[in-house]
């Protein structure tokens, strides 16, 4: 992958590959102590990060680990909100095993995030953030909260590119005897996948690093992130065949044909105030997947960029800030 998409240059793939051997020599910095779990559901826990005022419990995605929410002591959405009059709370979804193998995307909606929102209390608010998004909305179909808040969330499967739609097909049933055999879905597959959404980005990336003087924060900041980025536990192969299948090959979401607890979740229909944060510049989810649905408010930032880089602060942190602290809240 990485000689196709160097255009058989040897000179970029070179740089990419120095850059690379840069990252993985990097020394890492500790990550930030664990904060105290408040309640679990299976294998699944609540993750209090203190704080004064209303809860808000954030969904991540299934696919990568949760703490890109909360990735430096000074790199943390979460850490930050909790100083601004909110209680964020993080749901970690933990490890599958194998004889978890038939839940679903909507199973672990239904079996592990509506019993942690239960603990929550009736006046919290939710946030999902990417395919977290998704099953929060879900959830609310369920169990409305005060208000949800959707991060670069994918509704719209068919606003996916066709070759990203055709590429996770592709990947699903080549996994798919690997990932039955298991009983689990190497997180390593689905990562492919989101890699072929922006490819030529991923390795400039590294092509950047190698070749760039970089403070000593900077280079912190970037082996935190690709850490993250390239960590993540295996899915179930139920949840893997939702996601490949139902949703980017169906659209079921989109199509308004997809169902939670016996319930077809329809955004436009949720029975909470809705705000829908979307990027024109999301290769990962791009904007024209959003809802459609309640109050949009749109950046110009990549979709982890949004989140950790250098403005997430003044844009998404804030913008979440005044809006889960908004009269209309109360």
């Amino acid at each position: 992958m990485l000689r196709s998409e160097t255009g058989h240059d040897p000179d970029k793939m070179a740089a990419a590959l120095h850059g690379l051997r840069a990252y993985q020599a990097a020394p890492r910095a500790p990550r930030p102590a664990p904060m105290p779990a408040i309640a679990r559901a299976g294998r699944a826990t609540l993750l209090d990060y203190g704080g004064e005022g209303r809860p808000v419990v954030f969904v991540p995605s299934l696919i990568n680990p949760p703490h890109v929410l909360d990735l430096l002591p000074d790199v943390s959405m979460l850490r930050w909100l909790s100083t601004q009059g909110l209680r964020p709370l993080l749901v970690d979804w933990g490890e599958p095993s194998p004889g978890e193998a038939g839940l679903g995307i909507a199973g672990h909606v239904e079996t592990l995030l509506l019993p942690l929102l239960e603990t929550a209390g009736r006046d919290a608010a939710m946030a999902g953030y990417c395919l977290g998004g998704t099953m929060a909305l879900a959830a609310a179909t369920i169990r409305p909260p005060a208000a949800l808040a959707l991060i670069a969330t994918p509704w719209r499967f068919s606003g996916f590119p066709d070759e990203a739609r055709a590429g996770m097909a592709d990947i699903w049933e080549q996994a798919r005897p690997t990932a039955q055999a298991m009983g689990l879905l190497p997180v390593e597959a689905l990562q492919a996948a989101f890699w072929r959404l922006d490819p030529r980005r991923t390795v400039e990336k590294f092509v950047a690093f190698g070749q760039s003087e970089r403070s000593p924060d900077a280079i912190r900041r970037f082996v935190a992130l690709e850490d993250w980025a390239n960590d993540g536990a295996p899915l179930t192969p139920a949840a893997g065949q939702e996601l490949a299948e139902a949703m980017f090959g169906r659209d079921d979401p989109g199509e308004g044909r997809w169902t939670v607890g016996g319930r077809t979740v329809d955004p436009a229909a949720l029975a909470c105030p809705l705000l829908d944060i979307i990027s024109t510049t999301d290769r990962i989810v791009p904007a024209a997947s959003a809802t459609g649905a309640g109050t949009r408010v749109t950046l110009a930032q990549g979709h982890v960029g949004m989140v950790v880089g250098g403005r997430a602060r003044a844009t998404l942190w804030q913008t979440l800030a005044e809006w889960l602290t908004r009269p209309h809240m109360a």
